[in-house]
Parts: C-alpha cells; structure tokens; sequence
C-alpha cells in the first residue's frame, strides 16, 4: 500500500478512527487494554503490508517470531556465552534470509561469470519483499541491545510483534531502535491534539516533497538517464542535480509521512533527515542523511570495530568497511558498492586530519544567510554528493563512467535540454519552495513548522494552498524509490 495512493488515504483515517474512536472505547473495559491496542496495530499493519502480497506476511512473521524467541532465550541463558549464541543464531537467520531474498541471484551470477559457469538451474525466482533491508536491521538491533544489556528481553510477543511490523515505518523507515520504539508499545498511548495536528502538517509536507518535487524531477531524470549517451554535458548535469533533489523529496518525504503518521497513533519516531543538503563537509551530510541507518551502522558495527578509539589505519579500515556495507545493504549492484567506496574516499581527508566532527552544529546558527565561505562549503559538499548519486542511479559501473565523462565536455557550457517547459518549471520551483522553507525551519523538529503568531485564517489557507498544490501534481501513484531496498 503506498503512501500516495487512493487506497491509503481510505486505510489511514479508518485505522485512526477504529484505534482510538471504536476500538478503545470497546477495550476500556477489559483488563487487557495494552495487548488489544497492540493487536489492533498489528491487525492494521498487516493489512498494509499484505495489501502487496500476501507471501510477504509470512516472512516478516517468522523474523518477528525468531528474535522475538532469541530474546527470551538470551535473557534466560545461564551464561554469557550461552546468550552469545542465541543471539548469532538469531543473526545468521535473519541476514540469511535477507542474504538468499536480496543478493543469491547476484552472488551467483557474479560467480558464475568468473568461472564460465552456467547459471541454468542455479537462480532462485523469487521476488525482493518490500522493506525486508528495514525491518530485518531493526529485529536485530533488538537481539543486540538484549544481548548487550541495554534492554530487558519482552515477554510480550504481540508487543513485540507490534514493534517489528509498525507499519508507517514498516517499508522504508525509519529503522527503529528496540530501545525507543519498543518501550512505546508496552505502555498504553494516548491522543494528543497538538501531536496529531503536527502530525498531519508533516504529513502534508512529506507529500509535497514526494509528489511536487521528487515525481516532477523523475520525468526529466529518466528522460535523460535513459538516453545519456545522446546528451549534452549541461543537460547530463542538470539531471543529476534533479535526480539528487528527487532521492531526497522520495525518501524525506516518505520519512515525514511515516513519522506524521506514527504520531497520529501516539507513537515518536527518530528523525531520519536534518537538512543534509546544508551541510558544510560530507562527513556533516551523512550525519544528517538516512539518519537511522548511519547510525545503525555506527553502533552495531563501527563501534564494535573499535570506532575512532583505534590508530588511524584502523579507523580508515573500518571506515570503509561501514561504507561498503551501506552501499551493499542498498542493492546487488556494483554501483552501489562503488558510491559507498566513493563517499568512504571523500570521507579519508577528514578522517585524516581529524576534522570530521567538525560541523555538528546548524549552518549559519544565530543567523538568517550563511558566510559566503559557508555557502561555497555547501555548494561543493552538494555538487560531490550529486557525482556520488550519479553511480548510485545508474544501472552499471561503466554506465556511471560514460555519464560522468558525458557532464566533463565542452558542452557543459551549452544550454541544457528542456523539452517540456512547463513541467521542469513545476520541479524548479518546488525545489525552491521545499528549500526555502527548510532553511527557514532548519532549527525545527522537522521541515514545516508555521510560526505560532501566525493568524488561524492565513494557516488554514497555507494548508488549503498545499492540498491543492499536492492534489494538482498527482498523478498515477509511483512507488517511494527506497521500496527497492
């Protein structure tokens, strides 16, 4: 079920008002208030994630029920390295599940190919389950964190079950940490007015960003993508840049929608984007992109590596072994592997010089603009992230190559290709207008945030002006792009 789809905006206000109108009126009653809430979200959840394909049920179960089961046998384990096992066990599961969903075919071929090796026989036809890089790296953050001792093992399995399968960050994230959301469903939620109405106005600021800005930029990316040998260097650039404000009205945009959407139901969601697109280094941008999975990584395998506690060869290792396996839990591509190595590259300066936990801050803090020096930082930051989502989208290495040698041509300096005006002038001024009010709210808990002194009438009418916007722009639903991974 997607975010943007007839069939979610039917599903969501039913699940909101059976949740808290009907269904928790009828269980006040009951001694068991806390576990018919849980059923109910994890009834609610499964109808929307079933709504792709019922087979994906199955799997998500099974990941529910086995670290579910590892968490109660780490906990009873008469030793710790008793309770090591259990959690490995739990681990290997897991990632083999993902391992033979996502990258058997791929391993296979690559194999296949070194060798002369025929394939006939040898690839599964089995279709990628939506969100299964998702919610397979927040079932093991929780056999970890029981493993560790930074939380108890639950015996409430429909909690627990409630925590695995929460579907408005079910498909796409954020990844959750046990030790945040879980504790959320162990303990009865209540309505709150002014959480919902911030809620449903991020909501519509995620919507924006993915139907105004992310799907307008998509028609003239993969108008350009898909004939980037017969371009020019300007248009070849122009593109990117579109498909770098795309990636990120999609993905942002989705990440709003999911944390709006949890807070219609009394549950807080970490914030997976801060501005990235401002940042100073690359180390800053990656600090405040797809937050939850950077920072997944840091905990369950950089620190576990020895961090920056270690000798600058160590950290440079273990620097690129996060950014390779980030690139590779995005996809069974090369591409990916290859702009995970491009990121862990630009990061090796920093790390050298030990300046990467430079900029922690907001850019331009205290002020209104940013110093001319901090707007070419970011201008330079956001032109080497756009080299890096080049490879990212392109299908192949040598495509990403032929691409990139395309942008450094004497015809950078031509005007670029625009065949339909009118739509580019739609992408142009939502990437404005998302920009702007980002910088406006770059200090805010998330992009759209009005000023409190701003009269009711003018509010209702930004609202009403968003809706119309949004609803003029949609089209078809197109899938989020991080569905794929």
């Amino acid at each position: 079920m997607l975010f943007n789809s007839v069939t979610f905006l039917i599903f969501l206000p039913i699940a909101f008002l059976l949740y808290w109108f009907v269904f928790e009126r009828l269980i006040r009653r009951s001694r068991h208030q806390l576990t018919l809430q849980n059923a109910f979200v994890v009834v609610a959840s499964y109808v929307f994630y079933g709504w792709w394909d019922w087979r994906f049920l199955v799997l998500i179960a099974i990941t529910s029920l086995c670290s579910w089961g590892s968490g109660m046998l780490i906990g009873k384990a008469a030793s710790k390295k008793r309770a090591k096992m259990w959690m490995w066990l739990n681990i290997i599961l897991n990632l083999g599940i993902l391992a033979v969903f996502k990258y058997y075919n791929f391993f296979v071929v690559e194999f296949a190919q070194l060798f002369h090796i025929a394939t006939d026989g040898l690839l599964l036809k089995v279709i990628l389950p939506v969100g299964i890089s998702f919610y397979t790296f927040q079932a093991l953050s929780y056999s970890i964190d029981v493993y560790q001792g930074k939380m108890e093992p639950t015996k409430d399995i429909i909690a627990f079950f409630a925590f695995i399968s929460f579907f408005p960050q079910l498909v796409a994230g954020p990844i959750e940490r046990a030790t945040n959301l879980l504790p959320q469903f162990l303990h009865r939620r209540e309505f709150i007015h002014d959480t919902a109405v911030d809620g449903m106005r991020q909501i519509l600021w995620g919507m924006f960003k993915k139907i105004v800005v992310a799907d307008t930029c998509a028609i003239y990316v993969d108008q350009v993508f898909s004939n980037h040998t017969a371009q020019s260097g300007s248009t070849l650039l122009l593109a990117a840049i579109l498909f770098a404000f795309q990636i990120y009205g999609d993905f942002s945009g989705y990440s709003d929608i999911a944390i709006g959407t949890a807070k219609l139901f009394g549950i807080r969601l970490m914030r997976n984007f801060n501005n990235p697109y401002f940042s100073r280094d690359i180390a800053e941008f990656w600090r405040r992109w797809h937050i939850s999975l950077t920072t997944w990584f840091r905990d369950y395998v950089y620190i576990p590596l020895g961090g920056s506690r270690v000798g600058k060869a160590k950290i440079v290792r273990n620097t690129f072994i996060i950014f390779l396996v980030s690139g590779l839990w995005h996809g069974a591509n090369w591409t990916f592997i290859a702009w995970g190595a491009f990121h862990a590259l630009l990061f090796l300066p920093l790390i050298l010089t030990g300046t990467n936990r430079k900029y922690t801050n907001q850019v331009a803090e205290g002020r209104f603009l940013p110093t001319i020096k901090e707007t070419g930082q970011i201008v330079l930051t956001f032109l080497l992230a756009v080299m890096g989502w080049i490879v990212f989208r392109a299908e192949t290495i040598g495509q990403a190559w032929e691409y990139l040698c395309g942008i450094f041509d004497r015809s950078l300096f031509s005007i670029p290709w625009l065949k339909n005006r009118e739509t580019y002038l739609v992408s142009f001024v939502g990437i404005a207008v998302m920009l702007t009010v980002e910088w406006l709210n770059r200090n805010k808990p998330h992009g759209f945030v009005l000023p409190q002194r701003m009269p009711v009438v003018l509010r209702y009418a930004v609202y009403v002006a968003m809706i119309v916007v949004i609803t003029r722009f949609s089209g078809s639903p197109s899938a989020f792009i991080y569905f794929a991974f």
